[in-house]
C-alpha cells in the first residue's frame, strides 16, 4: 500500500488519510499490500483485511449512539465512513477519558483492537479523537451548481 500524506494531492485540495490500494491480482507474484498502521485509518469496507486482535484506527461520521441502561456504562457508537459501517465498544474507563468526544464529536477517529465474534466485527475503543473540524473542509470548496435549464 502506498500512501498519499496530507496536503499531496493537487493544489488547494487536502485529504487527511489518503491511501492508494494496489491489487495483487494485478500482479501474481506480488505480495499482498500490508494494511495500514495507526494514525492512519481504515476504512470499513478494508476491516477484513486485518487479524482479529490486531490493533487498527477507523474514521467516520457518527450516525448512532447507544447507552443502553443494561450496559453497565458500556457505549455502542456507529461511524460511517465512504464504503459503510463500523461498529465501535466504548467501555466505562475509555467513556470516561474520552467523554467530550464522544458525547459531542460528529466524526471520530477511533484506535482500538479489532475484534470478530460471531460473525460481527468491531472495535474495542482504546483512543477516541474528535475530527469534526475536518467537516469543515468540505464545505471550503464551491458545490457544483445545477445546470440552469430555460
Amino acid at each position: 500500500m502506498a500512501r498519499t500524506p496530507p496536503g499531496a494531492l493537487a493544489p488547494g485540495k487536502k485529504c487527511s488519510t489518503c491511501v492508494l490500494m494496489s491489487s495483487p491480482a494485478a500482479s501474481p507474484s506480488a505480495t499482498p499490500p500490508r494494511w495500514p498502521r495507526p494514525p492512519s485509518a481504515l476504512t470499513a469496507a478494508e476491516l477484513g483485511l486485518p487479524p482479529s486482535g490486531a490493533r487498527i484506527t477507523v474514521a467516520g461520521l457518527v450516525i448512532l449512539r447507544q447507552r443502553p441502561g443494561t450496559a453497565k456504562g458500556v457505549i455502542f457508537l456507529t461511524l460511517e465512513d465512504e464504503t459503510g459501517v463500523v461498529n465501535i465498544i466504548v467501555w466505562r474507563k475509555m467513556y470516561e477519558r474520552f467523554r467530550r468526544a464522544v458525547i459531542s464529536g460528529r466524526m471520530l477517529r477511533v484506535t482500538g483492537r479489532l475484534q470478530r465474534e460471531g460473525g460481527v466485527t468491531h472495535v474495542l475503543a482504546e483512543e477516541i479523537e474528535d475530527i469534526s473540524q475536518l467537516l469543515d473542509a468540505l464545505l471550503s470548496e464551491p458545490l457544483p451548481r445545477p445546470h440552469e435549464t430555460g
